[in-house]
C-alpha cells in the first residue's frame, strides 16, 4: 500500500527522528527521550490514558509503540505508575504531537525526560493514523526507529537492521523480562492520598504467581482479593513451585510467541494441574494454560491493543469493557473436549477467555487489572482467590 506519510523522499529540515519499515519505507519526524535507535514490531495502542503503564508493560518488550490518542504527556510522569521492575516493556514510542507539558498533581516529569533516563525512544511529527490504517491492512510491520539530534541517520544501515530482525514470531521474550528471583509481594491496590496499601487480616490463602513478564497491578490485585502472593521467575520447576505449597498458581501476562514460552511453561501447566492446583491465567498466561490442555496459539494480523475492546462473556452474555495488548491468539477451534471457550472479542470474535470443565483452572487474553470499565473484570480475581478456601 502506497502511501503519502511513508515514502522514499530525503530528510525534510528539522528532521530529528525516523522510523525505517522493513519495506524500505521512511517516516521521518521529530526524536525525544533517549538517543540512538532500537528494532521491534510496530504496534498500536488506542488507550486514551496510561502511555506510562503501556511503556513499562512487560508484554511490549519487543515493540514499538504507536499512540492513536494525540495528547499523549499530559499526565506527566510518576514513580508509582510504573508497572514493572527495571521498567522493562516498549522500546520505543510514535506519536503524534510534539509531547504535551504536565498538567496533573501527581507528576514528578515529563514523559520525554523519563523516556530518555529509562532508554526508551520517542518519535513525534508521524501521521498515527496513516500509520494505523496501514497496519490494520497489511499488519504490523518490523521496523528501526531512531533519534538523532544532530539529524544525520544512515538509512541503508537502519534498514538493514529492520531486515534483519527475525521478528516476535517464534520468539521467546518471557525469559528475558521475568524476575529472576522469588520476591515476597506486599502492596495493594493503589489509593488517592495513600499509595499502595498494605493487606490486613490473616489465613489469606497463599498465590503463587509465576513471572512471564507480568504487570505489577495483577499482583496488587490479587492481594485485595485476598491472597498472599509469591511471585517466582518465569522457568521455576514444577517441584519448585510445589515446595512452595501454593494454595493456588497465577500465570501471568508477557511478551512474545506463547509456542515459544510454552516450551518449559507448559511441562510445569500440565504438573499443576495432574495435582489438581487451581490455576487462574491473564494474556500470556491464558495462552500457556490453554498450550497445556493441548490447544493452539496463532500470529494476529495486527493484535489488540488499547483499553476500549468489548468482550462478550457467553455464560450469560454480559459484555465487559476491556484492556488488552497481545499479538497471538488461542484458535478456539483447536480447544479439546474439556475446555470451553468462556469469553469471545465482539471486534473479530477471536478467543478471549476458557475455562476446564473437570479442574479448578481458567483464563483470560484481557486485563482485568488495568481497570477498564472501570471495574468490569475484576470479578475475576475475586473468583479465583474466593475459591482457594
Amino acid at each position: 500500500m502506497a502511501d503519502p506519510a511513508f515514502s522514499h523522499a530525503p530528510k525534510p529540515d528539522g528532521a530529528t527522528g525516523c522510523l525505517v519499515l522493513a519495506d524500505g519505507s521512511v517516516a521521518w519526524g521529530r526524536g525525544f527521550g533517549a538517543v540512538g535507535n532500537a528494532v521491534g514490531e510496530v504496534c498500536f495502542n488506542t488507550a486514551m490514558t496510561g502511555y506510562q503503564e503501556v511503556m513499562t508493560d512487560p508484554s511490549y518488550a519487543g515493540q514499538i509503540v504507536t499512540f492513536t490518542f494525540p495528547h499523549i504527556g499530559n499526565v506527566g510522569t510518576n514513580s508509582e505508575d510504573n508497572e514493572s521492575h527495571g521498567v522493562a516493556g516498549a522500546v520505543a514510542c510514535i506519536v503524534r504531537e510534539d509531547v504535551t507539558a504536565p498538567a496533573n498533581f501527581r507528576s514528578q516529569g515529563t514523559f520525554g525526560h523519563w523516556l530518555e533516563l529509562h532508554g526508551k525512544i520517542g518519535l513525534a511529527g508521524i501521521d498515527t493514523r496513516a500509520l494505523t490504517r496501514r497496519i490494520r491492512l497489511l499488519g504490523a510491520p518490523n521496523a528501526v526507529i531512531a533519534h538523532a539530534p544532530d539529524g544525520v541517520f544512515d538509512i541503508e544501515a537502519l534498514l538493514d537492521r529492520a531486515r534483519a530482525w527475525p521478528g516476535l514470531e517464534g520468539m521467546d521474550l518471557a525469559r528475558k523480562v521475568s524476575r529472576e528471583g522469588h520476591e515476597a509481594w506486599s502492596g495493594s491496590i493503589w489509593h488517592l492520598g495513600k499509595g499502595y496499601t498494605l493487606p490486613t487480616g490473616t489465613g489469606r490463602p497463599h498465590v503463587v504467581a509465576i513471572d512471564y513478564g507480568a504487570k505489577d497491578n495483577i499482583f496488587r490485585n490479587l492481594v485485595a482479593a485476598g491472597a498472599d502472593v509469591t511471585v517466582v521467575p518465569a522457568e521455576t520447576s514444577l517441584d519448585a513451585v510445589m515446595a512452595l505449597k501454593p494454595a493456588g498458581v497465577f500465570l501471568s501476562n508477557g511478551p512474545g510467541d506463547p509456542a515459544a514460552t510454552g516450551a518449559y511453561a507448559v511441562p510445569v501447566i500440565k504438573g499443576l494441574l495432574d495435582a489438581d492446583v487451581p490455576v487462574f491465567g491473564i494474556c500470556l498466561g491464558h495462552q500457556m494454560l490453554a498450550l497445556a490442555t493441548g490447544a493452539q496459539t496463532i500470529k494476529m494480523h495486527q493484535g489488540h491493543r488499547g483499553a476500549n475492546h468489548p468482550v462478550k462473556r457467553l455464560g450469560d452474555n454480559v459484555v465487559e469493557i476491556t484492556s488488552m495488548n497481545h499479538g497471538f491468539a488461542v484458535d478456539a477451534a483447536t480447544l479439546p473436549a474439556g475446555v470451553v471457550e468462556t469469553h469471545v472479542s465482539l471486534f473479530d470474535g477471536s478467543n478471549c477467555g476458557i475455562e476446564l470443565t473437570a479442574k479448578r483452572a481458567f483464563s483470560v487474553q484481557y486485563h482485568p487489572e488495568a481497570s477498564p470499565g472501570p471495574q468490569d473484570s475484576l470479578y475475576l480475581f475475586e473468583k479465583f482467590v474466593g475459591g482457594l478456601g
